[in-house]
């Protein structure tokens, strides 16, 4: 339940008597991560390796991490005032240099990549305990003690070489998520409560939602900016634009159909929607952004080469997936509304059997087995939700 602040402690805080809504400015700053999104699907294209992947997953982590503390700040500030604002387009220009050196960031740009971590880490959380009033003013404190912290391992990372580079980013990582966990623990300042993150649920709901569709308006940029190029495409490739296209589809149906709206609602109502920021949004949400990137680097391939047999990248890539995407909506499904999502597990586990014969069929055939899947896990949600319905409104009930 969202409490309107004390009018002396407001300062640079919404207004929290209405409607909670994404502003323009945030909208402008996601298109950063547009980009940024790109980049790091294209990376994994360019080092389909075990090396390349797990690198790939460090620096989403990064992006996700600057993305999803930015977005705390906006949900609890006014991003009308000029003030934040200005914070935004700073972060912005500094996110957009962090993107552009991430495909040579295990190169000779770790640098910048390291550097612009720790610049909007630190700088953020600096901004914000300086000019900040009230409660939340100590709040900001404890997470620039963490993120100075965070950011001189980032720094660090960036001017080592070799696998140093990736531990100490990794490390940067974690400590930012470890703080979150730990309320941000700091000596002589204490810890935070998640009931003191006194956010607008519904409002930072729908800024996760939003870098969900960014992650999936990288698929139909790949779509069609790979039908765009073919001129008169075969048979064989129009049928793969098409499974292509439903792979993405069934992701989007699978998330936004019911659990979009009614996780917000969950958020909008909560007792504690700190809590749940943290856990099924921060935390769980990346995982799902992960698995449409790598979704989209599999349609990528299967575009180019939707006759050839599967490769182990390539399949790893068209079934990973969407079983990274379905294990992150079944964790937040069990988060949020404590169920086991046995649709979804069950998903997992047909894509897992399907790796068996990856190497026995064509890359199209297997895309398009993951798109039925994915399809079919959706429609079962459907029918158990009929039929609880069904249950509900039923006489004797």
């Amino acid at each position: 339940m969202v409490r309107a602040h004390p009018r002396g402690f407001r300062g640079l805080l919404r207004d929290r008597s209405g409607v909670q809504r994404v502003t323009y400015i945030e909208l402008f700053y996601d298109l950063v991560y547009v980009f940024a999104v790109t980049q790091l699907s294209h990376n994994l294209l360019a080092h389909p390796t075990l090396r390349g992947a797990l690198e790939s997953a460090v620096l989403l982590a990064m992006v996700w991490q600057v993305w999803a503390y930015t977005t705390w700040v906006t949900n609890w500030t006014d991003p009308e005032r000029i003030e934040i604002r200005l914070l935004l387009v700073v972060l912005m220009l500094v996110s957009l240099a962090m993107s552009s050196a991430l495909p040579r960031a295990f190169g000779d740009l770790g640098w910048v990549v390291g550097g612009a971590y720790a610049v909007q880490q630190i700088g953020r959380s600096l901004f914000m305990a300086v000019t900040l009033r009230g409660p939340l003013r100590r709040n900001f404190q404890r997470i620039l003690a963490w993120c100075v912290v965070s950011g001189s391992l980032a720094v660090a990372g960036g001017l080592t070489h070799g696998w140093p580079r990736g531990v100490l980013w990794l490390l940067a990582v974690g400590v930012d998520v470890t703080g979150a966990i730990a309320g941000f623990y700091t000596p002589g300042l204490g810890k935070s409560r998640t009931s003191d993150w006194d956010i607008a649920g519904e409002h930072f709901a729908e800024r996760c939602q939003g870098f969900i569709l960014i992650g999936l308006g990288e698929s139909i940029v790949i779509i069609g900016a790979t039908l765009s190029a073919a001129g008169h495409p075969s048979g064989t490739e129009t049928a793969a634009f098409v499974v292509a296209f439903v792979g993405a589809l069934a992701l989007w149906w699978l998330y936004f159909d019911r659990s979009a709206d009614a996780g917000a609602d969950v958020m909008a109502t909560s007792e504690d929607p700190g809590r749940l920021g943290r856990s099924a949004y921060t935390l769980i949400h990346p995982i799902m952004v992960a698995g449409i990137i790598v979704t989209a680097a599999g349609d990528e391939k299967i575009l180019a080469e939707p006759s050839h047999i599967a490769t182990t990248a390539s399949a790893w890539m068209i079934l990973g997936g969407p079983a990274l995407f379905l294990a992150g909506h079944a964790a937040f499904k069990a988060v949020v509304w404590r169920v086991v999502p046995w649709p979804r597990m069950s998903g997992i586990a047909v894509l897992a059997l399907l790796a068996l014969a990856a190497k026995a069929i064509p890359e199209i055939a297997l895309a398009a087995t993951a798109a039925v899947v994915v399809a079919a896990v959706a429609a079962v949600e459907q029918v158990l939700l009929r039929s609880r319905n069904d249950a509900v409104t039923s006489p004797g009930h």
